[in-house]
């Protein structure tokens, strides 16, 4: 058995079990052990507790940092919006950087992240640059034709009830339908079959939004290798996205999540702009079984 000393760290509720691989005190695991270790430390039964797993590591291809996502499953995630801002939080409130634009290496592609500094001099508030939303089948991916895009269209679940969704990517899968009211019952229902629908080859994240106004939307999430969770940026990003395309709402939106509030912006530029808080929680040791980091 290993210690793993580790941040608690969230972004409107979307909470992380934080390792850093910056530091000369490293964690005695691999990147890989840590990707094993995932699924004992998210869980909040027997483990710490967590929607993912994330890695603070050097920066690669350019990237001021890197970061890594593992899910409570132990599959990888490509991004998050809400665990890119406590990465940024995590980076500048320990004194690796004094820089306020940093970049990040994801398996999204690199991201900015335009850091608010508090009185505390600590960060209060990241912007993050979330990059172009992709729009078609191949983007996602979806099976189909691979240039069509996905808005509004009917997909069938239990061979008989046919949902509308919208499909965006924001370098990881999501799929929106919208409802009024937005309702935990209809996530919970909905979330898992279309999470798990044979049309998404690599499984998707889903979103139950109720627009508001033009400019304010609601949105529960269901999220892909973690079930139901409070929160989830680039899922707020696409819901805004999505928002727009079917013509509820302009370009820019305040997006209500179970946790609290991100705006986010669609810009004319086609980049989608985020920004939200971040919070440290706590910091602290932990054993981790050998079994629960072991390679395969």
């Amino acid at each position: 058995m290993r210690e793993l000393t580790f941040t608690k760290m969230h972004g409107i509720g979307n909470d992380f079990v934080v390792a850093d691989f910056v530091s000369p005190n490293r964690p005695p695991f691999t990147v890989e052990e840590m990707q094993q270790a995932s699924p004992f430390l998210c869980d909040r039964k027997f483990g710490v507790g967590a929607d993912i797993t994330f890695l603070v590591l050097p920066g690669v291809e350019g990237a001021d940092f890197a970061m890594r996502m593992f899910n409570p499953d132990g599959s990888e995630a490509e991004m998050c919006g809400n665990g890119i801002r406590c990465f940024a939080k995590f980076v500048y409130d320990r004194g690796y950087t004094r820089k306020t634009t940093v970049t990040a290496h994801t398996l999204a592609g690199i991201k900015t992240l335009l850091l608010t500094i508090g009185t505390d001099n600590k960060v209060s508030q990241v912007t993050v640059d979330m990059g172009k939303p992709g729009m078609t089948r191949a983007d996602l991916p979806m099976e189909g034709t691979p240039t069509d895009t996905i808005i509004g269209d009917g997909v069938t679940i239990g061979g008989e009830e046919t949902i509308k969704i919208t499909g965006i990517s924001m370098g990881n899968p999501h799929v929106i339908y919208f409802e009024t009211p937005a309702t935990e019952e209809s996530i919970n229902r909905l979330g898992p079959v279309l999470e798990n629908h044979p049309l998404f080859p690599r499984r998707t994240n889903v979103h139950c939004v109720e627009v508001i106004s033009p400019s304010e939307i609601k949105m529960l999430t269901w999220e892909r290798g973690a079930g139901r969770t409070l929160a989830c940026g680039t899922g707020a990003s696409a819901s805004a996205v999505a928002s727009h395309l079917n013509g509820f709402t302009g370009r820019q939106v305040l997006v209500h999540l179970a946790g609290g509030d991100l705006t986010i912006h669609w810009q004319d530029n086609d980049s989608v702009m985020m920004t939200g808080p971040a919070a440290e929680v706590f910091t602290a040791t932990i054993v981790i079984p050998d079994g629960a980091a072991s390679q395969r």
